[in-house]
Order: structure tokens, then C-alpha cells, then sequence
């Protein structure tokens, strides 16, 4: 079972992509698609909007001072990946660069080096130690604010600020049987897995925390989604 704990008295359980409940003070919810149809199609867009222009004052001073601190080693400040976006389509999403120059080659000689680690990427595309990662930007990613520029996708329509975390190819293919819903969403900066502990998630209980999340969609949800976020950050638990 997936158990799922945001603020304000919402707890979401999930034993299968089909029948989530909860009982007494729980959010209640028997699921058959997405949630909030109205909210999914309409609100949801004009909240991502309305939202980043507010924010835009405020994260464009600190996005700038990242860059400068970032670009000290003679490096490019900013950093886009190509993801898969809602219906296959892809895009640049972009971050704060907290890697080195030859990250990839940098990253298979340490899998080839480390079978341990190499299990590790496996299993969920992540590492404890990553040695392609530079000092300033182990405290971007435990911050999560490396991915601070992600709100220029977000504007572009590219991305939400909630949404299953953006994937590259080859992951989609370990999607399976969730490869129909992600693609039906659009992938966010923070959502359900990104606060549930991603870190100690295996990458089949993230498909279904995405699941969970496209049966769940909501007003409400997003901001307490937010809301935890912007805890987390300040917790440094990201990664």
C-alpha cells in the first residue's frame, strides 16, 4: 500500500490504480480517471499562470544570484535536458547546472567501477553519491533549488508546478502500464512523489504515486502540494 501524506488532514491511500479510499477526517475519493475535470482542463493552466507572474518578482533575483555562483567554475550557468512532455512531446527542461562538464562520462565510469551503485541507478535512476555533482550543487539539489528555472517551463505550457516529475526516453519505457497516464499529464515541477520521499522510493512506486495523482487532481491538492514543498526546501531534503 502507498501512503500518501500531504498538509491540512489529507491522507491518500493507494493499494491500486483503481480504488483509493480513506475514512473519518481522509480525503475521500472512489477514482475513475482524473479528478477535477473542470480543474484539469481549465483551472489548472490559469493557476500555473497567475501563479508564476506572481512569483516571477521574487525568483528572478535569486535565480540570477544561482547562475553567478554557478558559472564561477567557467561553466554554463543554466542546463537544458530533453524530457518527455503531456502527449509524447518533447522539450527543454531547464535547471540551474549543479553537475560537472563530463558528467556522462564521468557517471559510466563510476557504474562500471561500483556494481553497488550501478543496482542503485537501476532501481531508481538516482545515487546516494553522485559523483558527477559539484560542491555548490549538492546544495542546490538538497534544496531543490536547481530547479528553479523550470518556472520559464511552466509559463511556456511545458510544464505545471504540479505534475509527475518529467522523464527522459529510455525511462518512459519503464512506465508500462502508467505509460498512458503520464502521458496524459502534464509533468510538474513538485507533485506526490516528489514529497513522499522520493529519495526512498523504488521508480514502480513512483508510476503509481503519478497514478494516484491523476486520479486525485485537484485545487486544493496543488496547493497542499505546494505548500509541502516549500517546506521541504527549507528542510533540505531533496536530491
Amino acid at each position: 500500500m502507498l501512503r500518501v501524506l500531504v498538509p491540512g488532514g489529507v491522507n491518500l491511500k493507494h493499494e491500486n490504480s483503481d480504488s483509493l479510499s480513506a475514512t473519518g477526517e481522509f480525503y475521500v475519493a472512489q477514482a475513475a480517471g482524473q479528478g477535477d475535470g473542470f480543474y484539469t482542463a481549465f483551472g489548472k493552466r490559469a493557476f500555473d499562470i497567475v501563479f508564476a507572474i506572481l512569483l516571477l518578482p521574487f525568483l528572478i533575483p535569486v535565480i540570477f544570484m544561482l547562475w553567478v555562483l554557478t558559472v564561477r567554475d567557467g561553466g554554463v550557468g543554466f542546463y537544458g535536458h530533453e524530457r518527455i512532455g503531456k502527449n509524447g512531446v518533447r522539450f527543454q527542461c531547464w535547471k540551474i547546472r549543479s553537475m560537472v562538464a563530463n558528467a556522462e562520462e564521468k557517471l559510466t565510469t563510476y557504474l562500471k567501477d561500483n556494481p553497488e551503485a550501478a543496482a542503485e541507478w537501476a532501481s531508481s535512476q538516482k545515487l546516494t553519491t553522485d559523483p558527477r555533482v559539484t560542491r555548490f550543487g549538492r546544495i542546490l539539489r538538497s534544496t531543490s533549488l536547481d530547479e528553479l528555472p523550470q518556472i520559464w517551463n511552466v509559463l511556456k505550457g511545458e510544464m505545471s508546478f504540479v505534475g509527475p516529475r518529467p522523464v527522459i526516453a529510455d525511462e518512459l519505457l519503464r512506465y508500462r502500464h502508467g505509460k498512458a497516464t503520464y502521458l496524459s499529464l502534464t509533468p510538474g515541477i513538485t507533485g506526490l512523489w516528489q514529497t513522499s520521499g522520493r529519495n526512498d522510493t523504488s521508480y514502480d512506486e513512483r508510476v503509481r504515486f503519478d497514478i494516484l495523482y491523476s486520479h486525485q487532481i485537484s485545487f486544493r491538492l496543488d496547493c497542499l502540494l505546494i505548500i509541502k514543498t516549500a517546506s521541504a526546501i527549507f528542510g533540505r531534503t531533496g536530491r
